[in-house]
C-alpha cells in the first residue's frame, strides 16, 4: 500500500506536505525475511501505473520476489500515518475501496502454482477486512500458513462484515 505521512511527528492538520513511501502487513514481513536470507514472495494485485512500479521496485530492492503480482484495477490502496509522539498515539487513516486488491477477481490467483515450492504461506488479520474477495483465508492452500491475529485491526471491518464474516482472532 502507500503510505502518505506528514514529516516527523506533525499531524495532519500541522502539515501542507505528505511524504510518501510504502508498506503494509505483509509487504513488511516479506522484506523482513529478506533481509534475514530468506527466499520470500509477495502475492497481490497493483494497478499498472508508476506509483505500483515504484512499489514493486522497493520490494525487488529489499530482495523481495515480486513476479508473482497481478497488474489490473484502477487503483492502489491508500493509508495516511500520523505518527505518534509522547503520550499522543499515532493515527491512522485508510483508502483502500476500490483498489486493486480489494476488486481482485479470486480466480486470477492460481494458488496451486502460486504456492508451489512454498514452505508458509503468510497474510495479515488486515488483508480479509478489505473486500470479500481479498479475504486469503478461504484461498486453498497445502502450505502451512500464519495469519497474523495481532494485525487484526477493528478499525478495518465495518460491523456489517464484521458480522457476516469470520475474521482471524
Amino acid at each position: 500500500m502507500l503510505r502518505l505521512s506528514p514529516p516527523g511527528h506533525l499531524r495532519f492538520s500541522q502539515s501542507p506536505v505528505l511524504e510518501q513511501t510504502f508498506g503494509g502487513g505483509e509487504a513488511n514481513v516479506a522484506v523482513s525475511l529478506a533481509g534475514f536470507g530468506h527466499p520470500t514472495s509477495f502475492v497481490t494485485r497493483l494497478p499498472k501505473n508508476d506509483i505500483a512500479e515504484n512499489a514493486i521496485r522497493l520490494l525487488r530492492g529489499h530482495g523481495v520476489d515480486t513476479s508473482a503480482i497481478l497488474r489490473g484495477g484502477e487503483r492502489m490502496g491508500i493509508y495516511f500515518l500520523e505518527t505518534g509522539a509522547a503520550q499522543r498515539a499515532s493515527s491512522v487513516v485508510y483508502d483502500r475501496a476500490h483498489s486493486a486488491i480489494a476488486e481482485i477477481d479470486p480466480a486470477e490467483l492460481d494458488w496451486p502454482r502460486l504456492l508451489a515450492g512454498a514452505d508458509w504461506f503468510h497474510f495479515t488479520g488486515i488483508t480479509p477486512a478489505i473486500s470479500e474477495n481479498a479475504r486469503p483465508s478461504s484461498r486453498p492452500t497445502s502450505s502451512p500458513r500464519s495469519p497474523s491475529p495481532a494485525r487484526r485491526r477493528r478499525g478495518c471491518w465495518s460491523e456489517a462484515r464484521e458480522a457476516s464474516s469470520s475474521p482471524p482472532r
